[in-house]
């Protein structure tokens, strides 16, 4: 909503230039509310004669003034040079549990009383800068180690020329190296693909049924090498979601090759569905260790690993439980865990069932 601000005054009692200044605020407070950023419109004596909702927010207008000091130097110095004034500023917010506030302040002069304000906050810019330059420490930091070891085993080789025994042995460990790197580059991949800016381009209704079918049988040689029975029910026939098929694949298949990894050999991985009202759900169980309470809400993260020495031994590479997560966010669903240490974990999906002849929130905006 826009603010305006033009006094106590009755427009019959302003003078002709407080008049006309009345109708240029009036005709430039129309843009305001359309700016991406919050915009006020400012005089040199620093108060705020209309202003986009945000300006209140964000802590700009304090009582009908330009409230940080920081933001006032810079106007006065935009009116006195009458040149637009740029630069980036942190923000003071007493009494407040957010924090300081980092933004980029535009001021630019219209005329010789009034300035044109722009406030961008920085604060989610400066947070995907953190999350990206993590990414990419972790991302090589994790390519190190099959490199590395490829590296040694390559040297191990070349020493080993004569030994036939030797270089079977260490030519096999190149083999676990390489389908570990294999593995982290498909799932960096499909992590890229499912948070892109478009991320369902290839939206459809879906059965279910399919997307459980494909998966077991895309999981059924590892399976086979645990001697682990991966089961469903027959009543996996709930209905239908809308979205794309290879990647609600790709998270329940994800869970699938979780489940089969982390549990004992001989024992059972079970995949039920289950339909609520306008919700589905597809849980996959497994009899593996169980996860700490304390590590739970922290497994969903890019790498994070409750045991990294078991990961390692079972070629995980951190990503899919983070694929699972964005997957669940594009297609408006979540995934839920129950886990207990020594009795085994549940994921569970849950995604909004397509309802025939409606359109989803999904169709409509296209995530």
């Amino acid at each position: 909503m826009l603010s305006r601000r033009s006094g106590s005054r009755s427009n019959d009692s302003l003078t002709p230039a407080e008049q006309s200044q009345a109708d240029r605020v009036s005709a430039l407070s129309q843009i305001l509310d359309v700016l991406p950023d919050a915009a006020a419109i400012v005089d040199g004596a620093d108060r705020v004669l209309a202003s986009s909702a945000n300006c209140t927010a964000m802590g700009i207008v304090v009582a009908e003034r330009i409230g940080p000091v920081e933001i006032r130097a810079i106007n006065r110095e935009a009116h006195r040079l009458s040149k637009t004034q740029s630069r980036e500023v942190t923000v003071k917010r007493t009494g407040s549990k957010l924090g300081d506030w980092e933004a980029r302040i535009q001021i630019s002069p219209i005329d010789e009383d009034l300035s044109l304000l722009i406030a961008q906050d920085l604060s989610e810019e400066r947070r995907l800068n953190d999350v990206r330059r993590d990414f990419v420490a972790n991302v090589s930091h994790e390519l190190k180690t099959p490199v590395g070891a490829l590296s040694l085993l390559a040297e191990a080789v070349q020493a080993a020329d004569s030994d036939i025994e030797q270089v079977r042995h260490f030519t096999s460990r190149m083999q676990i190296e390489v389908k570990r790197l294999t593995a982290m580059i498909s799932d960096l991949v499909a992590l890229s693909q499912v948070q892109g800016d478009a991320p369902l381009r290839n939206s459809a209704p879906v059965e279910v049924q399919s997307i459980i079918s494909e998966s077991v049988d895309s999981s059924k040689i590892v399976a086979d090498q645990k001697n682990i029975e991966v089961t469903f029910g027959s009543d996996s026939d709930v209905g239908r979601i809308f979205g794309d098929e290879q990647q609600l694949t790709t998270a329940l298949s994800n869970l699938i090759s979780n489940a089969i990894k982390y549990s004992p050999n001989n024992t059972r991985v079970g995949i039920g569905a289950r339909r609520t009202d306008d919700t589905i759900e597809i849980s996959v169980t497994d009899q593996g260790p169980g996860i700490p309470d304390s590590d739970l809400d922290r497994i969903f993260e890019r790498f994070y690993r409750v045991d990294p020495a078991r990961s390692r031994d079972t070629g995980g590479t951190g990503l899919g439980l983070a694929i699972v997560k964005h997957v669940c966010a594009n297609h408006g669903g979540d995934c839920i865990v129950w886990s207990r240490v020594g009795q085994g974990s549940t994921f569970t999906l849950r995604f909004p069932a397509y309802l025939n002849g409606s359109a989803t929130p999904m169709e409509v905006s296209g995530k």
